[in-house]
């Protein structure tokens, strides 16, 4: 799995004008599921998110986890983060999962998120998005989780 985490001040997503998922503070996180990923990167991700000490603690350190500060986690599906662009001008996203298991494995996050952390929202699956943040640092963090074979 492949991700962008932001910390945010707030963050919501529209869909046709519509908000369908929203937080204040916390974290907004861009994920990708790849080809050959499964629940068990699914669940490492997950755990690596809700653990991640990237909030500032009392003395302005990075110190604490989202699970510390109780933040929002705002989940939205991105399949372009796994574009490849070492070869011409136009991205090729073969490394993407397929739809269907992409969709998959997004929903089990999802899940499995609420099922870790109290507060959770989600964008809408291959929908035509708006995502809405402040980024608060700005404190932006690249994350991928490897598929087993490739580890």
């Amino acid at each position: 799995m492949i991700s962008v985490l932001q910390r945010v001040r707030g963050a919501r997503v529209e869909v046709e004008g519509q908000t369908v998922g929203a937080i204040g503070a916390g974290l907004l996180a861009l994920v990708c599921a790849e080809q050959g990923d499964t629940e068990a990167e699914a669940d490492k991700w997950l755990a690596k998110v809700l653990k991640l000490r990237i909030f500032s603690d009392e003395d302005g350190k990075m110190n604490r986890s989202l699970q510390d500060t109780g933040g929002g986690l705002l989940i939205v599906s991105q399949f372009t983060l796994a574009a490849d662009t070492r070869s011409g001008n136009r991205p090729s996203f073969k490394q993407a999962a397929a739809p269907d298991e992409g969709r998959r494995l997004y929903g089990y996050c999802v899940a499995q998120a609420r099922a870790a952390h109290p507060v959770v929202a989600e964008g809408r699956f291959a929908a035509d998005m708006q995502v809405h943040l402040v980024n608060d640092g700005p404190v932006t963090i690249p994350l991928r989780i490897a598929p087993q074979a490739l580890r």
